[in-house]
């Protein structure tokens, strides 16, 4: 379930970035909340923009609230660990998508001045990840827009050269049909890139659509000890080959996920799946695979058994790190991927 969550999750912040940066893309920003001079105040939502002085916040009720931040703003971790410190930001860490609680008061312009801004490590990694994947599918999208727009301003160019030639052929009647001929030929010049545009914009939309549809390529399981989550040297092995596997493809992901047998209590095996997730996901950074290239492990615990526990083969298999290689449908089979591949 918890992992379930954590999918979608990803998925609607991918949707607020898309929704709120793609330049021919409709209008989503939410009704503006206005903050009275000097009224406290505690909030909680996502980052949807950001400029120079703050970020715009959109509640769980879709309503947008300006921040701002000054040289006292603190930006820290909001941590759930009592025995450790919290960590302290740079406001360039503030991405878009990122899942924050403000307090501050009205600085008397509307806007909310933040005191304190709070999240936490995953919150960030999240949306970190999310971040670095769509900025380069922006791009692609931008660019794409521009080319539509110079096809359609020839269109009209073409267009108006039409109504050009017919002007002339009334004007001179003794060479109508020569004229009338040389429009029909635009016309149909007109008509082609038209339709061009049509089948460019068609598939643009089903390459843009297919950008968040992921299939699974491949999935090597990883096991362990008991207790343990050191990687032996067969482990080590089946990532190495995952790790070239996954550099061959393009747009690709990798999903961690780590298990537990029963032996132990609750609280042990969900730690101890989540440093057997960590583990791995270090020895692949290790091995030349970018983090944005990683979803943010998780540990399961004893949950979700692939064999039964009240044996001890079955226990031995459960002890495990199940690593999944995805790729993105669109970029792997479009013209979309443009130079994705390179940036492994």
């Amino acid at each position: 379930m918890k992992r379930a969550t954590q999918e979608i999750s990803v998925w609607v912040f991918i949707g607020l970035l898309m929704l709120g940066t793609v330049s021919f893309a409709q209008d989503t920003a939410g009704s503006q909340v206005k903050i009275g001079a000097g009224q406290k105040m505690k909030v909680a939502g996502l980052i949807v923009s950001r400029d120079a002085d703050g970020f715009m916040l959109r509640n769980e009720r879709g309503e947008d609230i300006a921040v701002k931040m000054n040289g006292s703003t603190a930006i820290k971790e909001r941590k759930s660990n009592p025995f450790r410190g919290a960590r302290t930001y740079d406001p360039a860490q503030l991405v878009r998508g990122l899942s924050v609680e403000v307090e501050g008061a009205g600085d008397g312009q509307g806007a909310l001045s933040a005191r304190t801004i709070k999240f936490t490590e995953t919150e960030h990694k999240i949306a970190s990840s999310v971040e670095s994947r769509v900025n380069p599918v922006e791009s692609r999208l931008v660019d794409t827009e521009g080319r539509l727009t110079r096809s359609e301003q020839n269109a009209q160019h073409l267009s108006g050269q039409v109504d050009e030639l017919r002007e002339i052929s009334n004007a001179a009647r003794g060479g109508a049909k020569a004229a009338q001929e040389t429009a029909d030929s635009a016309v149909a010049g007109v008509t082609t890139a038209n339709e061009r545009i049509t089948s460019v914009d068609m598939a643009t939309n089903a390459r843009i659509t297919s950008l968040d549809d992921y299939e699974v390529k491949s999935t090597t399981v990883v096991r362990f000890k008991v207790g343990s989550a050191t990687l032996s040297d067969d482990a080590k092995a089946e990532l190495d080959q995952l790790a070239q596997q996954a550099q061959a493809q393009r747009g690709y992901i990798i999903e961690v996920a780590g298990f537990a047998s029963s032996d132990g209590n609750d609280a042990y095996n969900k730690v101890l799946s989540r440093r057997r997730a960590d583990a791995v996901v270090q020895y692949l950074a290790d091995n030349m695979v970018p983090l944005r290239r990683i979803v943010s492990p998780n540990g399961f615990g004893e949950k979700l058994p692939v064999a039964d526990n009240t044996s001890r083969a079955g226990r031995q298999e459960n002890r495990r790190v199940e690593v999944k290689i995805l790729t993105s449908k669109g970029i792997a089979g479009g013209e979309l991927q443009g130079t994705a591949s390179n940036g492994k």
